[in-house]
């Protein structure tokens, strides 16, 4: 997504308009960030690629107060349903907001989401939707004041934006690829938002597949932002952040060069240790299930069989994304569909690829 392409859609926003709307993707992070501090800073860097259709569509609609009570006011619906849980999160969220945004206080906002796959089931659901509405409300910012101007400087907010609400999300604003968290070495680099890498992304992954097995559609038993805070205690986690830091540096290397090989060792390491870290924490939890695991033998079974690049990588979930190069689609696919989609629920897929990020609907 060009900035020339988001300087076209923030051209077509009119003040008269009463309602704005965006889809936004999920991502998956490449490199894993684990832990935080402060108001929603990340313990380590991360990179991740931006899905395409992993998405969730918000549809925010405003009209002004007649009486102005100091308080945020919001009917939030889910999937076509009133949700009290949400909405509740969504109005602490957007109250802690009210310097960022003069008007919220002043209008009564309706809120209507929908994802295009299972919420809270390890799929980062949170940064899709919450990047979503952060797009909205800098949308909504610019129907009412004009600001900004840029397509930048809008991006650049909506990721902070983001990244308030959800650390992830702070990533989904951007197309391709995108950095969050400050690294010594990498210019612009930042806790406060993300920033863009697309235009040094190597042609061999602009056409990345991620195709995301369901092992499981059930909400997971241990929320991200519980595991975030567990890693406070957890007596892996210095070593931990020294091993992202240094994953860094080598994922963007072989991003920038097309090295498939060794992203996909990193790949996969870095998937490993995230559940490793579950799994030392105090209390420890799993959230792999059997069907995962099952998975996992089977791809690297096939990886040693056939040399073909096929990687998996995990969220904080048992779901699996399935990495590969657009060019050996006709060779993988057949695989995936005959051994593992029978480890899915109800054969349930979301055939994901690099996405160009979020857009005005």
């Amino acid at each position: 997504m060009a900035t020339g392409s988001i300087n076209y859609q923030l051209s077509s926003l009119s003040s008269t308009q009463q309602s704005v709307a965006w889809r936004s993707p999920s991502n998956i992070a490449i490199v894993k960030y684990w832990g935080k501090h402060g108001i929603q800073l990340p313990r380590n860097p991360s990179v991740s690629f931006t899905l395409d259709a992993a998405h969730t569509d918000t549809k925010v609609s405003f009209t002004e107060k007649i009486e102005k009570d100091g308080e945020v006011s919001i009917d939030f619906y889910f999937e076509g349903a009133p949700n009290e849980a949400f909405a509740n999160k969504i109005i602490a969220f957007l109250q802690s907001l009210h310097i960022e945004f003069s008007f919220l206080l002043d209008y009564d906002f309706k809120i209507e989401s929908s994802n295009s796959f299972p919420h809270s089931s390890g799929i980062a659901s949170s940064a899709s939707a919450m990047s979503a509405l952060a797009l909205c409300f800098c949308s909504i910012e610019k129907i009412l004041t004009g600001w900004p101007t840029d397509a930048s400087d809008f991006l650049n907010k909506a990721s902070h934006i983001a990244r308030l609400g959800s650390g992830s999300a702070a990533r989904s604003v951007f197309p391709e690829v995108a950095i969050w968290g400050t690294h010594s070495d990498i210019e612009d680099s930042t806790d406060l938002q993300a920033i863009p890498f697309d235009s040094q992304l190597h042609k061999s992954f602009k056409r990345f597949h991620d195709d995301i097995l369901i092992v499981s559609a059930e909400e997971k038993s241990v929320s991200s932002r519980a595991g975030h805070s567990l890693m406070e205690v957890n007596p892996y986690a210095t070593v931990r952040y020294e091993q992202a830091n240094k994953n860094m540096m080598a994922t963007l290397e072989a991003l920038k060069t097309g090295d498939i090989l060794s992203f996909g060792k990193i790949l996969e390491e870095e998937a490993m240790t995230l559940h490793a870290l579950m799994m030392c924490s105090d209390p420890s939890y799993v959230l792999m299930k059997a069907g995962t695991l099952a998975v996992v033998e089977k791809v690297r079974a096939f990886r040693e069989e056939t040399s073909l690049p096929l990687y998996f990588t995990l969220d904080a979930g048992p779901n699996v994304h399935l990495l590969y190069p657009d060019e050996v689609e006709d060779q993988i696919w057949p695989f995936i569909e005959r051994e593992l989609v029978p480890h899915c629920v109800d054969g349930k897929v979301i055939r994901d690829r690099v996405g160009s990020g979020p857009r005005l609907i």
